[in-house]
């Protein structure tokens, strides 16, 4: 009999409502205000109003794809308003948009059911490359007896398809256009929200006359209308800040004409801006953006003043003293403490982030004072010919502000002689020239009158990294025993002796996912404990080896949220549920079956969250996470994700955290500590590493130098690691200068484990050593193959989900055939098992 921790009760539970009043009570710091002439927030006589746009009654909660949460409700923001007391007088026009969004969606699934029946694949696949798109909405032409109009932007994305320079995705289409210019021209206060997981155009925004506030809510899960309404009233006071650069024009970023689809090639992408990404290109190249990295007003103002800055070998200490200088309102300010490195033999960005801290609450007049905290050794820069971290000799100027457009100089930290922090070996070859951009000379800058500080270069030290050699192979010394987990946790054993006993075989499946041998596995086919979990390892009962239950994220656990069982525990077919795509429950369930319920819930997005600039906040989604976790008994959330947003059309930007890897980092760092903080669980950091496209996700190559891999697409993961642990690392499904990053030994051996420290277990993403090809995952014809199975376990990616047969032939036949050691297998197992020890 199957054993569920399911509930058998659909009744909203305690903790349900628990957590979705601590994400109430903290997601509207998420929101960003981009404009505001003091019409937000909303007085108390403002409460007849207008309410339109593809958003307002279909409030997109969180991306599409595995990223998605099957929460019990979602509050759209109609909904959100009217619980307020707001009475809305475009019910009509929200009606006839309901219909035709309606009619649009029945359309969408009825090709993609035709398409799938054809193609013999589930429907999921084909919505993965080819999403839904919204239909247009009907022009406004009737004036309401209101003074308020609120109109809601929404843009989807999702994993599988990147989005497009195009109207109605990154562009505003005709009617949006027309729609928004009506309602400034006729009403006192107009308000433009953007339910959008992304970057998407602001032109029209910023110069419509008539627009009074203009801000970004985000995707903030399944109660976002209530949280959007809360910060509209000023219950809830929005003191987000951007963590990209929203451009004046798409071309304007650097990677914009080569980016995926739009130079036609999707096999591969080079990246020529190198470490000029985000803020880093657009301040040292001297273009204006439309609003820049960090910036956020709220609905007050802030003064601050930098009290001292203090700096040795070690760390720099930076002092602001932070007041509220308005009059009526409450707020929290956002310092930013960014570093100009001198020019030298190492091109180098103008400035870059090093440290931030956000005040407390404080109301009118109050002040407080933060201080930021670096290390002195995280200024240093990856120099390719001495394959080190370098501090190169020279000035380096602290700057503090509150967003990367509105900084002034606060001192100058001298260094007499170059040193290197780190002494590394350079691992990431590229496999064909790329041509970088560099920075352009700077202009001298006059920085008399500021404190100085003399760093001793003598006083550095250098860190030299051990590089794995060899695996040896771990030989049974107590054969005359049968030694089980039990053993281990009790001291009687270590795992390296439990290891040793192993059979090839038995650790050729350990290394593999639980899959079904008479079925095509696909994401959220896990039908163990766990329903609609993404996956499972294999466990050995003999060996007391428990599989540990894989699901996906990072909004949330993503699980079938009804399922119903046989009386003896066989789980029933209906209920599945992903996107658009759900399955009914057949006409012959049996009239005795058993009913299961798992609803989740869904937090902000990454996106999303990471706009909050508060690590305990985030901290604090972690744990919410982890007590759903927790009651379903799931071991590794498939999450965070924590990719730079290279391009704003990168499909999946909305699972990640920032175009800036400390932002990324300290996020997923934060995120893990709050699921961890529950013994047994753990995080699954990915997609490991450079997942910036997801055209052709699965076969794409990205060729990108050893500095900026380093510095920009590894830097957010060392970082999570160092000062989180996760339990796991999940690799991308892309390949990196020719090899893919779930075979590639360097990336996740010489970088994630010898420079880093990781201790956990490495999984690969979803078929990454299958051919995805068959199941309609990827496209027909593309340029790269898939990863190899044994070259996943010679590279230490430990398991490879869902797993086949295949894969395990593959790995036993890779050790007969000298291609991997045993010791290469073992060193596998190990890591499974050390991560299995603690999830019991």
């Amino acid at each position: 009999m199957g054993k569920f921790y399911a509930l058998t009760s659909d009744e909203v539970t305690s903790l349900e409502k628990e957590n979705q009043a601590l994400v109430r009570s903290l997601a509207g710091e998420c929101m960003v205000v981009l404009e505001n002439d003091g019409a937000l927030p909303l007085g108390k006589e403002e409460r007849t109003i207008v309410l339109y746009g593809s958003g307002a009654r279909n409030t997109v909660k969180g991306g599409t794809g595995s990223g998605d949460v099957n929460s019990r409700e979602v509050v759209n923001i109609y909904e959100g308003l009217k619980a307020e007391g707001f009475n809305i007088l475009s019910d009509d026009w929200l009606d006839r948009y309901d219909k035709t969004l309606e009619d649009a969606t029945n359309a969408y699934m009825a090709d993609i059911n035709e398409k799938a029946a054809k193609q013999h694949v589930p429907p999921i696949m084909i919505m993965f490359s080819t999403p839904f798109v919204a239909p247009d909405e009907e022009l406004i032409t009737q004036v309401k007896d209101a003074d308020i109009a609120i109109y809601v932007i929404s843009r989807n994305s999702g994993e599988g398809a990147d989005r497009y320079d195009v109207k109605k995705d990154y562009e505003l289409d005709d009617n949006e256009v027309k729609n928004i210019q009506f309602l400034a021209a006729n009403y006192k206060k107009t308000i433009v929200l953007l339910n959008t997981g992304g970057v998407i155009d602001t032109k029209v925004l910023r110069n419509t006359d008539g627009i009074n506030a203009v801000m970004i809510a985000g995707q903030m899960g399944n109660i976002g209308g209530n949280i959007v309404s809360d910060v509209l009233t000023g219950k809830s006071i929005p003191s987000g800040k951007l963590t990209d650069t929203w451009a004046e024009n798409y071309s304007d970023y650097p990677s914009s004409a080569t980016f995926s689809h739009n130079n036609g090639n999707i096999d591969d992408e080079y990246y020529t801006e190198g470490i000029y990404v985000g803020y880093r290109y657009f301040d040292t190249f001297g273009i204006k953006p439309a609003y820049s990295f960090g910036y956020g007003k709220g609905y007050t103002d802030f003064a601050y003043e930098v009290d001292d800055v203090i700096a040795d070998e070690k760390k720099v200490y930076v002092s602001v003293t932070v007041t509220n200088t308005g009059s009526k309102y409450a707020g929290r300010e956002v310092i930013q403490v960014y570093v100009t490195s001198p020019e030298g033999a190492i091109d180098k960005p103008f400035k870059e982030l090093r440290g931030f801290a956000k005040t407390s609450l404080l109301g009118p007049s109050q002040k407080e004072t933060v201080t930021i905290a670096f290390d002195t050794a995280s200024m240093a820069s990856y120099d390719i010919t001495r394959a080190s971290y370098v501090l190169e000799k020279g000035q380096y100027i602290i700057r503090v502000g509150n967003s990367c457009d509105n900084t002034r100089p606060a001192a100058v930290l001298t260094l007499d002689r170059d040193v290197v922090t780190v002494k590394c070996r350079n691992l990431f070859g590229l496999d064909e020239a790329v041509e970088e951009i560099q920075a352009p000379k700077r202009e001298k800058e006059d920085i008399s009158g500021l404190k100085e500080i003399a760093l001793d270069s003598s006083k550095f030290t250098t860190s030299v990294i051990e590089y794995q050699i060899d695996r040896p192979v771990l030989e049974d010394k107590r054969s005359g025993e049968k030694l089980t987990m039990d053993d281990v946790k009790s001291g009687n054993a270590t795992l390296k002796e439990l290891v040793a006993q192993l059979t090839l075989e038995e650790m050729a499946n350990l290394c593999v996912g639980l899959f079904d041998h008479s079925a095509s596995n696909v994401v959220g086919s896990a039908s163990g404990s766990v329903v609609g979990a993404a996956g499972e390892t294999i466990g050995i009962p003999d060996r007391k080896i428990i599989p540990t239950v894989n699901a996906d994220g990072p909004a949330g656990l993503r699980l079938q949220p009804h399922f119903k069982t046989t009386a003896d525990g066989q789980v029933l077919p209906g209920g599945e549920v992903f996107g658009l795509s759900r399955n009914p429950f057949p006409d012959d369930t049996p009239a005795d079956a058993i009913d299961y319920y798992q609803y989740c819930t869904a937090i902000p997005i990454a996106s999303t969250l990471a706009q909050s600039w508060d690590m305990e906040l985030i901290e604090k989604m972690g744990h919410i996470v982890g007590t759903e976790m927790q009651q379903f008994h799931v071991h590794l959330w498939l999450a965070p994700g924590m990719n730079i947003h290279r391009n704003p059309l990168c499909g999946r930007n909305f699972e990640y955290y920032s175009e800036d890897p400390l932002i990324a980092g300290s996020c997923a760092a934060a995120d893990t500590k709050g699921v961890q903080s529950f013994a047994g669980q753990g995080t699954t950091i990915k997609h490991f590493a450079a997942n910036s496209q997801e055209d052709n996700r699965m076969y794409n190559n990205a060729h990108i130098s050893e500095r900026t891999l380093r510095e920009i697409y590894l830097k957010g993961f060392e970082i999570a690691v160092k000062d989180s642990q996760p339990l796991s690392v999940m690799t991308s499904y892309n390949l990196i200068n020719g090899i893919h990053s779930a075979n590639s030994k360097d990336l996740l051996q010489g970088a994630l484990r010898d420079e880093w420290g990781f201790k956990g277990f490495v999984m690969t993403d979803w078929f990454s050593s299958q051919d995805a090809r068959s199941i309609g995952l990827a496209p027909a014809n593309v340029k790269y193959d898939c990863a190899s199975s044994p070259d996943c376990i010679k590279a230490g990616n430990d398991v490879q989900m869902p797993g086949s047969k295949q894969n395990v032939d593959d790995i036993i036949k890779g050790v007969e055939d000298g291609r991997i050691t045993l010791g290469d297998v073992q060193f596998c197992a190990l890591n499974i098992l050390g991560v299995v020890a603690k999830c019991e």
